[in-house]
């Protein structure tokens, strides 16, 4: 079964957008996220009904950030994507006959949302912010290693 990466892929290109000042077109962050701008476009309308990004028209136009980093969660961006799945197995069948099958339906039901409400609590806590300050660190680390490289090198 295929994994779903809007998410992942999402997060992707707010954080690009993020360090830009300048609106973002639909063909640069379809080709960030190696896809058509089509469904850029599709993705993004979820998110600027949300009120997370908006979108210029025209010449110098393009999708940007509405909100600070700060307010806008992992969880935020998961439900804008209209919440897909988090998990590929599920039951084999959703209203068994069988007592045995209706037995391992209910426990799996009880764990899968026991995971989820975990996960959700999880994306919940991790703001944009947070992640861009990630980025910021590993950017910093990459560039003082670079000039350490270079000073041995010389």
């Amino acid at each position: 079964m295929k994994r779903d990466s809007r998410l992942s892929g999402v997060l992707h290109v707010l954080l690009h957008m993020a360090e830009r000042n300048e609106p973002v077109t639909s063909d640069v962050l379809a080709r960030a996220m190696d896809t058509n701008p089509v469904v850029i476009r599709r993705i993004m309308s979820g998110l600027r009904d949300q009120g997370y990004v908006r979108s210029e028209k025209g010449h110098g136009g393009g999708w940007s950030l509405a909100r600070d980093l700060a307010a806008i969660t992992l969880r935020d961006v998961y439900q804008a994507l209209g919440q897909p799945s988090l998990f590929a197995v599920g039951n084999r069948t959703e209203a068994p006959g069988c007592l045995v099958e209706q037995a391992v339906n209910a426990t799996l039901d009880r764990a899968f949302d026991e995971a989820e409400a975990l996960l959700l609590s999880r994306l919940e806590d991790v703001t944009l912010a947070r992640l861009s300050a990630d980025f910021q660190r590993r950017l910093g680390d990459r560039r003082n290693r670079h000039r350490l490289e270079t000073a041995h090198g010389s």
